[in-house]
């Protein structure tokens, strides 16, 4: 096997024994549905041979967008194994975004839910792609029904690490999605780091609760589960009971906030129930320091929060353990990404470039084996967002303490320039944390004419609270500098957010943004 090849690595993790159990998965029907090492192995092969009885161009785009389901997860080893380039797409994407994600990058092939064959196949023929199957979550669709006519022995395509093995488009936000283009380098050597910083063992077993179109589940958890071999419960969907009626025949957990929030609202959340577990992980967007809290004192775990990006995977991480390797460092810190992973280098730097010292905010850049080759036919904006040196431009805000702990303070997008001053939301969000009754809030910058931008602060009540938007904001004058203190405060029920818990900061500023200019 090639050992270049993104798959052949994780193939070669495999236990020896390969009619152990790999995937602890659940029928439709509720009945236990297991699927052992060489299943995945076999099933795999079946799909890249499907791939290669097709005679695409060397390194074709395959896009996918299903439910996700085991089967979904061994298209995606398929198309490694194959030498192809997996590009996964969000369940939520609507025409308008289908229609530009294929157009803009080909596909040789696209998989779509059985349900919307008729106008993703519209699309993709449309646009020239050659073939469009369809995956379910029934163990159904024509994919599964092709494959199964083709043999289950594939020798893996030979690639080298800077081969492109993933596209993934970023949200978009601020303009068109951009495609990050991800070798099998890139996702081989995170992998391999985090296996050893976050000290995975022998017996670990992984509750898989995440969507696989996104680098936290595909490549930070199906990743990691598999380059340790190691079991994995898997969940279609996040139930966060069942979640917890899992731990006690597992030991890690990958999550994002909100999926720690859900879980702190159920009874059977307890030190007993969490006893077996060894680590939870929390990424894709902030954790609050509440939440942080909150989950310590209810099952004696401390969350270990860690930063990474579709264009670079994991970059920081706070630590698993006191390891002489890694400086001595110990202890996890709430509100903190810990340190940059080994091999990575990351600085703050000013507007001009300039390295900061400890403890300055300023624009963090990385570099390192984990960050993109570039933006998929988009040569002046990749050009654009590295400095000299190699050093990626990730947009983030931050700073970085003496002991080396990183500390996010928000998007430079969300930066607000009122009258001049640099103010970060991240800053003013943490004091109103802190006021009675509030659960969370979110600050946004709208137009003004007279300061340019002013803040505006939208708060989520805790359960039975009702904080007063006035009094938020005379308590923020008495605490923070005038120019950082919001204009306006809204109460609201919830904060908009994206399928990874991300608040959609830029639906805030839609919505407010007239505040001020109306006469």
């Amino acid at each position: 096997m090639n050992s270049s090849n993104l798959f052949s690595a994780l193939r070669a993790a495999f236990p020896q024994d390969l009619d152990a159990t790999a995937v602890f998965a659940t029928a439709p029907d509720g009945a236990p549905l297991n699927y052992s090492w060489r299943d995945l192995d076999r099933a795999s092969a079946c799909i890249a041979n499907l791939l290669a009885s097709l005679d695409l161009p060397a390194s074709s785009r395959i896009a996918v967008q299903v439910e996700k389901s085991v089967e979904a997860m061994l298209l995606y080893l398929a198309v490694l194994r194959a030498g192809h380039v997996f590009l996964p797409l969000n369940t939520a994407y609507q025409k308008a975004e289908i229609e530009y994600f294929i157009g803009n990058a080909e596909p040789a092939v696209v998989v779509c839910s059985p349900e919307n064959f008729g106008w993703v196949s519209k699309i993709a023929f449309q646009a020239g792609t050659k073939s469009v199957f369809t995956l379910g979550t029934e163990r159904d669709g024509s994919l599964l029904e092709r494959a199964a006519h083709c043999s289950d022995v594939h020798a893996p395509v030979a690639r080298g690490r800077d081969d492109m093995a993933a596209i993934l488009y970023t949200s978009g936000t601020t303009g068109r999605s951009k495609g990050a283009m991800l070798t099998h380098g890139n996702l081989l050597s995170n992998a391999l780091v985090l296996k050893d910083y976050w000290g995975w063992q022998a017996d670990d077993v992984l509750i898989h609760a995440l969507p696989i179109y996104h680098a936290h589940g595909l490549f930070v958890g199906v990743h990691g589960a598999l380059i340790n071999g190691s079991p994995m419960v898997w969940f279609n969907k996040f139930n966060p009971r069942a979640a917890i009626a899992a731990f006690p025949r597992a030991t890690v957990f990958m999550g994002v906030p909100t999926l720690y929030v859900r879980m702190l609202a159920e009874p059977a959340l307890t030190r007993q129930a969490a006893a077996h577990m060894r680590l939870f992980i929390s990424g894709s967007a902030p954790l609050l320091v509440d939440t942080f809290a909150a989950w310590q004192e209810r099952t004696g775990h401390t969350i270990l929060e860690r930063y990474g990006m579709s264009e670079t995977v994991m970059l920081c991480s706070n630590p698993y353990r006191a390891d002489a390797r890694y400086q001595g460092q110990s202890e996890r810190r709430g509100g903190t990404v810990g340190f940059p992973l080994p091999g990575t280098g990351l600085r703050v730097v000013d507007d001009a470039g300039a390295v900061l010292p400890a403890g300055e905010i300023g624009h963090i850049q990385v570099r390192g084996p984990s960050v993109f080759k570039g933006y998929w036919r988009m040569p002046e904006k990749t050009a654009q967002e590295f400095a000299e040196g190699g050093w990626f431009k990730t947009g983030d805000v931050g700073q970085q303490d003496a002991r080396g702990y990183v500390t996010i303070v928000g998007r430079s997008k969300d930066l607000i320039i009122s009258g001049g001053f640099n103010v970060y939301p991240a800053e003013i969000e943490s004091f109103i944390n802190e006021l009675p009754g509030v659960a969370e809030s979110a600050v946004v910058g709208v137009p003004h004419a007279d300061f340019g931008e002013v803040g505006v602060a939208v708060v989520v009540p805790r359960a039975g609270a009702r904080p007063d938007a006035a009094a938020i904001v005379a308590r923020l004058r008495d605490t923070l500098a005038h120019f950082k203190v919001p204009r306006r405060c809204f109460v609201a029920d919830a904060l908009p957010r994206n399928t990874m818990g991300k608040v959609q900061k830029n639906l805030l500023r839609e919505q407010y943004r007239d505040l001020f200019l109306k006469a």
